[in-house]
């Protein structure tokens, strides 16, 4: 197990004191490869707003793998890590979807408008196996429906390495499986203390959007009152130590991100139409 080294690439760089950059994609074959060799740390294949298909998710996690950057590596370890977000919100309090995920065999599940510590403490559990009661770190006690080997098998662990492995970080110090939660609501914001305390919690990222639509200005992100509530939960999770991600890093704003202390930055896919442009210029 020693040799194996840590598999989850955006818990890795947290552990380093690095700031992972992630993007989000669609669970889609092609998106999938042009990913796979990328500079990026992590993807967040986004099932949320796009149709929830675990046999699509599969596909798309076969077709990140890339072998020559395997090879290179000479590690376990993906060049770049898959996350998912479920579509089940919070108040849902569902299960099965991070379980679907999770046994195809992603590292990191995004659960969307957690507003109380109960729908936290079910996110969490979601992500965990049942265990004795005895056991070290029992509570979230574990949710999660026990079918290891197709997630084994994309570690590339055995089954009882992956057991080993296979519970939340930073809980479970050894654990690969970060939970991160979805904060946006003014009901989130007020139970925020709450929500932050709850073991086995990775990260919680900011929904701009749904937070801002809630305040009455929609996608006005940096609208005085939008930007006063991301400020508050900026600032609670730093006193909670929980790491927070910022989900729309761009060019113009990525110094003022990194600046404010953000530790997990979402970036958006580009594609560069450069030759075009200039070709045009010459015509």
């Amino acid at each position: 197990m020693e040799k194996i080294g840590r598999l989850n690439g955006i818990i890795a760089t947290l552990e380093a004191g690095g700031r992972p950059t992630m993007a989000f994609g669609r669970a889609e074959r092609e998106e999938a490869i042009q990913f796979g060799t990328s500079p990026l740390d992590g993807v967040l294949f986004e099932m949320e707003h796009t149709p929830y298909s675990a046999s699509e998710l599969r596909d798309a996690l076969q077709f990140l793998l890339n072998r020559r950057r395997i090879v290179e590596g000479c590690q376990l370890q993906p060049q770049v890590t898959p996350f998912v977000r479920i579509p089940a919100n919070g108040a849902e309090m569902n299960t099965w979807m991070a379980k679907q995920v999770l046994d195809q065999g992603v590292y990191g599940v995004v659960f969307p408008h957690i507003a109380t510590a109960d729908q936290a403490r079910n996110a969490v559990a979601a992500c965990r196996y049942a265990r004795p009661e005895d056991a070290p770190q029992y509570h979230p006690k574990g949710l999660r429906g026990d079918a290891p080997n197709t997630a084994a098998r994309y570690w590339g662990l055995t089954v009882p390495e992956y057991y080993a492995r296979a519970d939340v970080w930073p809980l479970a110090p050894q654990g690969e499986i970060m939970v991160v939660l979805m904060i946006e609501s003014v009901e989130a914001m007020a139970n925020l203390e709450e929500i932050l305390a709850v073991p086995g919690v990775g990260a919680i990222m900011t929904g701009e959007g749904d937070l801002s639509q809630q305040l009455g200005f929609p996608r006005q992100y940096e609208h005085p009152v939008v930007a006063e509530a991301k400020r508050k939960i900026l600032a609670a999770a730093k006193q909670a130590g929980v790491r927070i991600a910022h989900p729309h890093v761009t060019g113009a704003n990525v110094a003022e991100v990194i600046a404010e202390g953000y530790d997990i930055l979402f970036t958006s896919p580009s594609r560069s139409y450069a030759t075009l442009e200039k070709a045009r210029s010459l015509m």
